[in-house]
């Protein structure tokens, strides 16, 4: 199989530059939503403008970082646009990040303002005086319970500043995507506005559109999507903290679409399907079961109740980041016929792949067809080939980062150069099937190996959720005298389901059905829930210290 050559040169446009050009040509179209908040692209850009004003009168310019330790709504959205204007880099900060955490990261990315959410202020004054680039604070959402803070300016206040006059900007300002750190310290991804921009290819492409390379072909493109009725209504249920919702989230307002944020702290499914039916939602971001399989729940329970839910806008539900079982995906399609979408990618890169189920015509789990600039290479550079049998990693060319934020060493081990050219290659392992598809095992760096056999734990914890008692599991690897590693299951189970060494037997048995013997567990552990993180991926130095490990 040949190496097509993913190309070499992604839009040359600033996606500020980009979205000013949008808000001049829909200004009264709808741009975000948050609750009974609405605000039209015009009064997008307005208050962008305002704040970028504010940003740079407390001096910060190109190149300045700019965190967001914010929870989902609106001013997420406008201080990233306002970032963008400023050519500052956007700095994604979770929202569950205590001081020890937080104190890295805004030390990591070099933070010269942090954008945060009121009730997560006694935690940032904690680690201030360990932060002293950071010239300005704006919080979001004071009110009586949670006060403003003496050290910061209220973010709506700081909306109100005179606009910052609109400048000439490049393509390649920055973005950065700190990763989630399950296995190690977070990593900053540094995506350029041209890679970012050039993800959204399919996007303009509803629209017969090439992605847009100067303002004027955005503006077009942007009234094109209106014209047609086709801009995007777009709900993401992931945190935007999140890549897979805040990448989305660049491609549909990059054509004029439109954000839909829930309102609530936590994720509630019973909010998300009556927003889906309030606004008419064409299309979902979800993370894996985690979010798939409590919306299913609470579809099943509104019809079983004679008042279910209309989705019969919903075009598209995408999920990335983690593994959507097959079994999740036909529960939900029994309720709507949007396209399901499973897309195989990380932080350090989209495309690799894509899951496509919809009614009458669905995937295997964990089994995705390449993405057109996607390959699966050996350690040595060499292609795999289809029915070879032979585990490679998951690269992917086309519009890429370019490297970790002050980490050469890290950039070299990720962003590597196979055939003659760079590629993105974040440790995912997979092998090739003789139709051309891939069967997708699981990340290097949580690779279990016991008795000298490689185990990954996303295949085991994918057979475990095909079982009708376990609602979700983690695997991992224990220390073992014998086995070096033992596979360890971290098990929560349907409501009503006893757990006890019975179940633990029945598991493992369902498991050699499925799986060869050395991937089944050693043993079960059961827990009430397994953690993970907001964005749905798992936890695994929790899962370790839950299953009798050392964290």
């Amino acid at each position: 199989m040949a190496t097509a050559a993913p190309p070499s040169e992604a839009p040359a446009l600033n996606l500020a530059t980009c979205w000013e050009a949008v808000a001049d040509t829909v200004p009264d179209a709808t741009a975000l939503v948050h609750g009974d908040l609405r605000r039209t692209w015009a009064e997008f850009d307005a208050r962008a403008s305002a704040l970028a004003g504010h940003l740079t009168a407390a001096g910060l310019g190109p190149d300045s970082k700019v965190a967001f330790y914010l929870f989902n709504g609106p001013e997420y959205l406008e201080g990233t646009f306002a970032a963008f204007k400023v050519r500052a880099v956007p700095v994604n900060v979770n929202y569950r990040y205590l001081s020890a955490e937080l104190q890295y990261l805004l030390e990591n990315s070099d933070a010269e303002a942090v954008v945060f959410s009121a009730e997560l202020a006694d935690r940032l004054d904690a680690v201030r005086a360990e932060a002293p680039l950071v010239r300005t604070y704006l919080c979001v959402g004071a009110s009586d319970e949670h006060p403003l803070p003496e050290w910061a300016v209220d973010f709506e206040a700081a909306a109100e500043h005179a606009p910052m006059p609109r400048i000439e900007r490049s393509a390649d300002d920055l973005w950065f995507l700190y990763t989630g750190g399950t296995t190690g310290m977070p990593k900053g991804v540094m995506w350029p506005h041209r890679s970012l921009l050039g993800t959204a290819a399919a996007t303009f492409g509803i629209v017969r559109r090439q992605l847009p390379t100067t303002p004027e072909e955005a503006a077009g493109a942007a009234l094109a999507f209106h014209e047609a009725g086709k801009a995007v209504r777009m709900l993401p249920a992931a945190p935007l903290m999140h890549g897979t919702s805040a990448i989305t989230a660049v491609a549909v307002l990059s054509h004029g679409g439109s954000i839909t944020t829930l309102t609530g702290r936590s994720f509630d499914a019973a909010e998300l399907c009556a927003t889906l039916e309030r606004e008419r939602i064409s299309q979902l971001t979800i993370v894996g079961d985690a979010f798939a399989r409590p919306m299913v729940t609470e579809l099943d329970a509104a019809a079983a109740a004679g008042r279910p839910y209309d989705l019969s806008a919903l075009k598209v539900v995408a999920s990335s980041g983690v593994m959507w079982s097959q079994s999740a995906k036909d529960r939900l399609l029994e309720h709507c016929s949007a396209t399901l979408a499973d897309l195989l990618g990380s932080s350090e890169g989209v495309g690799f792949g894509t899951s496509v189920s919809k009614k009458g015509a669905t995937e295997r789990t964990a089994r995705f067809r390449l993405g057109e600039f996607a390959r699966v290479f050996t350690e040595d550079g060499e292609e795999v080939l289809p029915g070879s049998g032979v585990t490679g990693v998951l690269a992917v060319g086309g519009p890429i980062p370019v490297g970790y934020y002050k980490d050469p060493d890290k950039t070299a081990g990720t962003f590597r150069t196979f055939a003659g050219r760079v590629w993105s290659v974040p440790g995912d392992f997979a092998t090739v099937e003789e139709d051309g598809t891939i069967r997708l095992l699981g990340r290097g760096s949580v690779c279990i190996n016991t008795a000298g056999e490689k185990v990954y734990p996303e295949e085991v914890e994918e057979t475990l959720k095909l079982h009708a008692a376990v609602l979700d599991a983690n695997v991992v690897g224990l220390p073992d005298e014998k086995w070096g590693q033992a596979i360890t299951a971290v098990v929560s189970t349907t409501g009503g389901v006893e757990h006890g060494p019975d179940l633990e037997a029945e598991l493992v048995a369902h498991c050699k059905t499925l799986l060869a013997g050395y991937k089944c567990p050693k043993r079960v552990v059961f827990v009430p829930q397994v953690l993970r993180g907001p964005n749905g991926k798992a936890d695994y130095r929790w899962a370790t210290a839950a299953a009798g490990g050392t964290d």
